[in-house]
């Protein structure tokens, strides 16, 4: 019998680990990215004897000169929109297209997943149910759209051996990444909020942004649970409008299950969130779905409270990054969104100099007014063009001071604070008009503060 074909389309994390998986699996395997491939990921292709190509998709090379004998299958990147030419060309041959996810899940045999996804707060959320899950001793392994592929973990896993029933695979999902299932069911399926963001790909319909969301469900069964934000408006709302039940368990979380820093699962079930570093009411309720979904999976309550205190937030997010002169500096480069800032500001005890600023999304900043009235002692604005920001916020009489760099921007806000003030990186903005993306900013940003500290201490 001759070997199955597949062409993973995308030679990123995602579609590198893809193409692993298939390799081992026994498929034969070509891999083609429109654009440039990195060189990490050249070589990781090369080195497992995985054809590919770059800069462009050649038809001819990935259908085979007899057609659709030679692809069955199409594995793609969460990255490629559903109306690119490249999927509309396989879908008129009648060739399967799948994303990654659902690529991996389907070899998975009786491990569990644990599948988040939201528009703000996913990253937090994720690493720490993983991390309480470990810290109670369990099989919990990260993956999805943080840190390794999924795809690529469950090709690692399959040298090792399944370990079975025991193994929980938790897994951050993105919209795009939904976009592509078929028989994906996660076990425990929670979706944190949903706020407009990426609605350039959905036509910009909050609906569509919606609907793509709650595919995290469309699967589960009875043996299955869902948890979901119940204070989220355009969660409850697109509920209320698409009720369907499938028998899965439906936990609804609200904040008021926060209560003086518990966190609260029923009557005699609290965890205490106070010594933990979590900053903020919003990583409170990425708190609150974390504990809720490792006592669905039998955590014990003790060490969920270890976790809870022992976690460390990942970079970028709320990140702490010094205390200089009595100024605290808040690295939240990850927040680039409006509502994303939003939660940031909510968080400060203290005046703030508020950074902002980069690739403007459309945003209307109209919600962030009371709290930078209320919270800010002046703004900076980073950014090639700040000319939205400006007139957005100018109206209040703040300081605004316009910085084109990161070590600017640092600069200034050192000298527009005070004694006991924070300055908060929270940009509300996407990253790509001065750096590559929101970690390049986030750690110009450190570094921009770390070499503050340097010349205070000289």
């Amino acid at each position: 019998m001759s070997r199955q074909h597949i062409t993973v389309l995308g030679a990123g994390e995602s579609g590198v680990g893809a193409a692993l998986l298939a390799q081992q699996l026994g498929y034969e395997v070509r891999v083609s990215d429109a654009g440039e491939i990195k060189p990490e990921y050249r070589k990781r292709l090369e080195d497992a004897g995985i054809p590919y190509e770059g800069g462009g998709h050649t038809l001819s090379w990935l259908l085979g000169r007899r057609g659709i004998d030679w692809t069955r299958m199409v594995i793609k990147s969460p990255g490629i929109p559903q109306d690119a030419p490249i999927l509309k060309r396989f879908r008129a041959e009648n060739i399967a297209i799948i994303g990654e996810i659902e690529f991996a899940y389907r070899f998975i045999k009786r491990c569990r997943v644990v599948a988040i996804t939201g528009t703000n707060g996913k990253t937090t959320t994720t690493t720490l149910t993983h991390h309480l899950l470990r810290t109670a001793g369990l099989d919990a392994h990260l993956a999805g759209n943080v840190g390794n592929s999924f795809a690529e973990l469950v090709a690692q896993h399959l040298k090792e051996g399944n370990a079975g029933y025991s193994r929980i695979y938790v897994l951050e999902v993105s919209s795009f990444q939904l976009e592509d299932i078929d028989r994906f069911k996660p076990k425990v399926a929670a979706l944190l909020n949903i706020t407009p963001d990426h609605l350039d790909r959905y036509g910009y319909s909050m609906e569509r942004y919606a609907a793509a969301k709650f595919r995290i469900r469309e699967n589960q069964g009875p043996r299955d649970f869902f948890l979901y934000n119940a204070a989220d408006p355009v969660t409850v709302d697109y509920m209320t409008r698409h009720p369907r039940w499938n028998g899965a368990p439906v936990l609804s979380l609200h904040p008021r299950n926060i209560r003086d820093g518990r966190l609260c699962i029923s009557s005699q079930r609290q965890f205490d969130l106070r010594e933990s570093r979590l900053i903020g009411p919003h990583n409170a309720m990425n708190a609150l779905f974390a504990v809720n979904i490792a006592s669905v999976l039998k955590a014990a309550p003790d060490k969920v409270q270890e976790g809870l205190r022992t976690y460390t937030p990942p970079a970028h997010r709320m990140e702490w990054v010094a205390r200089v002169g009595d100024v605290t500096w808040i690295n939240d480069s990850k927040a680039t969104n409006v509502d994303a800032a939003q939660y940031a500001l909510q968080a400060m005890q203290t005046p703030v100099i508020w950074i902002a600023g980069g690739t403007d999304k459309g945003n209307d900043y109209t919600p962030l007014l009371p709290l930078v009235r209320d919270k800010a002692r002046a703004l900076v604005f980073l950014g090639a063009d700040n000319s939205k920001l400006i007139h957005a916020f100018q109206p209040l009489g703040k300081p605004i001071v316009e910085a084109r760099s990161a070590a600017e921007a640092v600069a200034a806000a050192a000298r527009l604070s005070q004694p006991g003030d924070t300055v908060l990186l929270s940009p509300a903005c996407a990253s790509f008009d001065l750096f590559k993306n929101y970690e390049d900013r986030g750690n110009q940003f450190r570094e921009a503060v770390l070499q503050l500290i340097q010349k205070t201490t000289k």
